[in-house]
């Protein structure tokens, strides 16, 4: 059997409380002036915003609470508590100045404490027992407690739609850095001179468009950057938790990250660390303006590893695997003199003309004898004096060809960065 929760507040004669009540609220007008007077000269730095009929949202919200407060006094402590929408107000405006919610939480409670003196005083005034005047102060708090919500409520709303503004500005920065330089506003000719049209190059070259853009959101134009394109290691993955300069773009397939002056002392290893647990690749430094060329390579990279030509898990560095992206990307070049300088091969048979093409290719790489070449391959000097032979007689006066071994070299490589070679 649950033993009901006797309220002190609740035996206080109903005369008693509406006599309160009454004292209260002809006490509220200037109690909220003398409690904005306290705020004031405690906090010198809180902005008095007018409202539309040009009186103090700040005095506006102390007398509506403490009209909100006595209201909910008279009609019992245990129903829900109402705020004032106000205090959602004050905390979108914290939101929006960009300052933290401990002052304005600090201010309430100086507020609730002053208000707290007089209804103390209005208490002994009409005999209210000690008893259900500690019910009320509980009360208080919790009406504080549930102002300080309505103003963090309204704080995120704020942060949120700040947020939302930021990604959209820096998505738009993105795309300006990502398009090609003929697709940039420049001034020329007339408008040059007169200012027509406001597309002139600034300092560095940069177009007033894009220094606008990265001004308001405070980026600051570095003069090198580095672009990354990533692979979603699952659809609901988190952000890397890259650092406050990194442009990061998580709306598009493959996310984007812009990576100011990459080669910045310890930036490698803190982008490998917030990255951790991502595919993906970063392209060359380059300057700020050439930004879409490192996005390409960065591209090219992660085509590479989706296709499993170039290792995944780790945020891969473009120059790193330059071999790579020079001869894998441009398939139909590279398969088409695959096919015409490998042609001797045709009528080998699959597994010798490998052996062939791996013993041709540790030869072009070293120009070495038999035996240097036997220990690359792992087999006889013998065997590899056999091959050779062999070779010559395939390839003939095209192994004296500096341009012909460049060729068969680039080919044989290509063959073996995509796994058909040893």
């Amino acid at each position: 059997m649950v033993t009901a929760v006797r309220s002190a507040w609740r035996e206080v004669p109903p005369y008693q409380v509406r006599q309160f009540a009454a004292l209260a609220l002809d006490e509220v007008p200037a109690l909220a002036q003398d409690i904005l007077r306290e705020i004031r000269r405690e906090y010198p730095q809180l902005p008095l915003v007018p409202d539309e009929f040009g009186e103090p949202r700040a005095l506006v919200g102390i007398r509506q609470s403490l009209e909100h407060f006595v209201a909910h006094m008279t009609s019992g402590l245990d129903r829900p508590h109402v705020h004032p929408r106000v205090f959602q107000e004050f905390g979108r405006g914290e939101g929006m100045q960009g300052r933290s919610l401990d002052a304005l939480q600090a201010i309430y409670r100086l507020g609730v404490r002053l208000a707290w003196r007089r209804l103390a005083e209005i208490g002994q005034q009409v005999a209210i027992p000690a008893p259900a005047m500690y019910e009320l102060a509980e009360s208080g708090f919790e009406y504080l407690d549930g102002l300080v919500a309505e103003s963090v409520r309204g704080y995120a709303e704020a942060a949120a739609r700040q947020a939302g503004e930021r990604l959209r500005l820096q998505r738009r920065l993105m795309d300006q850095l990502f398009a090609s330089p003929g697709k940039r506003p420049r001034r020329s000719g007339a408008g040059a001179a007169d200012g027509a049209d406001g597309a002139a190059d600034g300092a560095g070259g940069v177009p007033p468009a894009l220094a606008e853009r990265a001004a308001r959101i405070g980026w600051p134009l570095p003069e090198r950057v580095a672009v990354a394109v990533l692979l979603r290691p699952a659809r609901e993955a988190v952000a890397p938790a890259v650092a406050p300069d990194v442009l990061l773009d998580m709306e598009c397939e493959r996310p984007r990250m812009v990576v100011p002056e990459p080669d910045a002392p310890g930036r490698r290893e803190l982008l490998g660390r917030a990255a951790a647990g991502w595919s993906g690749a970063i392209g060359p430094a380059v300057p700020l303006l050439d930004a879409a060329k490192s996005l390409r390579w960065a591209g090219a990279a992660v085509d590479l590893t989706e296709r499993g030509l170039l290792p995944a898990g780790e945020l891969l560095q473009c120059t790193e695997h330059t071999e790579a992206l020079v001869l894998l990307p441009p398939e139909e070049l590279i398969d088409d003199l695959t096919r015409r300088r490998l042609a001797p091969l045709d009528s080998c048979g699959p597994t010798h003309g490998r052996r062939l093409a791996e013993t041709l290719l540790a030869w072009l790489e070293t120009r070495g004898g038999a035996p240097e070449i036997a220990a690359r391959l792992g087999v006889h000097p013998q065997t590899v004096r056999y091959r050779m032979r062999q070779i010559r007689e395939l390839w003939g006066g095209e192994m004296d060809d500096p341009d012909r071994r460049f060729e068969l070299e680039l080919v044989l490589r290509a063959r073996r960065l995509r796994g058909e070679l040893s």
